[in-house]
Parts: C-alpha cells; structure tokens; sequence
C-alpha cells in the first residue's frame, strides 16, 4: 500500500487527509504525519495502518470528546457534529461513541430528563415542544416519550403556572392581555383547549 497523495482537511486545516493507492484512506493530525515519518510515495503495511485508524485517531478523538463533555451534558448527536467539525472519520467516530455510551459518557436518557427539568424551571413549554426540541437535538422518538411519560407534570397546570407569571398582575379579563397570553403561550406549543383550561383554572383561584 502507497500513500499516493495528501490534502489538507477541509474541516480542520491542523489534520491531513491521507490517500492510499489512489483512495481516501484516513485522516491525522499533522504533528503525528510527520512523527510517523510519512510522506507521498510511502509504504504502509496493514499493521501500521491499523494503528493510525485504530489506536492514534480513536485515541485523540476520544480525548477530544471527553473534554468536551466535561463541560455539560452532551447528545450523541452533538459529540458526533464535533468530531465530524474536527476531521475525523465517521467510522473512528461511531467507534468513539460506542465506548463513550458503554461507559456512561453519553447516556442521551439522562440528557433528555435533565432537559426536562431545566425547561421546566428556566422556559417552561408544552410536552408537545418539549418533545419537537429533544428529537432535533438527536433524541430517539422512544426516549423521549419514555421520559416525558415518566414526567408527571401536566400541560394544563404548565400553561396555568406560566400564565400566573407572566400575567398575574394584570387583569386577564381585558381582551387585549387575554390576546397577548393566548400568543404567549401558544408560543410556547400549548394547544387552544389546555390554554383555555388554564384560563378557567386561573380565574376559578382567583374567584375563591
């Protein structure tokens, strides 16, 4: 096996993108291409080869994806984007993550009840929006119906909550407060029917 040529990678201009007998073969960084002593015409054997892809690469895009997590939870999806963004792989990525999950680095269960959470205390929303932001962030439809099933709080006393906070001073029998709350939170993907209930629900406290 030959390198036949080298680019500079398109994502990441520290790696270099290594071809071999004519094909795209690997990427690496350029401090570990000259280490390696590798250059257009050398010969690589299988050995060596394995090395690169799986031992140096696994091992540096490892690293780079556990820093990166030290600073938050992260989806499967997001360590994927990241190594993607830095030149490596997807096959030494997949490899990666694999080790990641199985040792708990990245448990997109946990991400998303932390999710939850969050949301309901900082920007509280409907179920419904809750589920349409977890699925774009790479959550499996089944996690997170699992997770917002497990999620006792229901939309009703969400949106009623919400509208005690935002409009609790005002008085929610004038039209055009009533109009802005409606706005509010369909905005926040509460169906006409939960906000109504909520509204009934408010005024009912209000009335005892």
């Amino acid at each position: 096996m030959k390198i036949t040529s080298v680019e500079r990678n398109k994502k990441n201009k520290n790696r270099l993108s290594v071809f071999i007998d004519g094909r795209f073969s690997f990427t690496i960084s350029e401090d570990d291409y000259l280490m390696l002593n590798l250059y257009e015409e050398a010969e690589l054997d299988e050995e060596k080869l394995d090395y690169i892809k799986n031992t140096l690469n696994f091992r540096e895009a490892k690293s780079l994806a556990v820093k990166y997590l030290s600073t938050k939870l992260r989806t499967e999806k997001e360590v994927k984007e990241k190594l993607l963004n830095e030149g490596y792989e997807e096959s030494c990525i997949n490899n990666v993550i694999e080790e990641l999950k199985a040792i708990g680095y990245i448990n997109n269960k946990l991400y998303a009840q932390k999710y939850v959470y969050d949301r309901s205390k900082l920007k509280p929303m409907s179920k419904k929006l809750l589920k349409h932001e977890l699925m774009n962030r790479g959550i499996s439809e089944e996690i997170v119906d699992e997770v917002l099933n497990d999620w006792k709080v229901e939309d009703t006393n969400i949106a009623g909550s919400l509208l005690k906070r935002k409009f609790g001073k005002y008085d929610l029998s004038d039209e055009k407060i009533i109009k802005k709350a409606y706005m509010f939170l369909l905005h926040r993907g509460f169906s006409m029917e939960t906000i109504r209930e909520a509204f009934r629900s408010v005024n009912n406290e209000e009335r005892q």
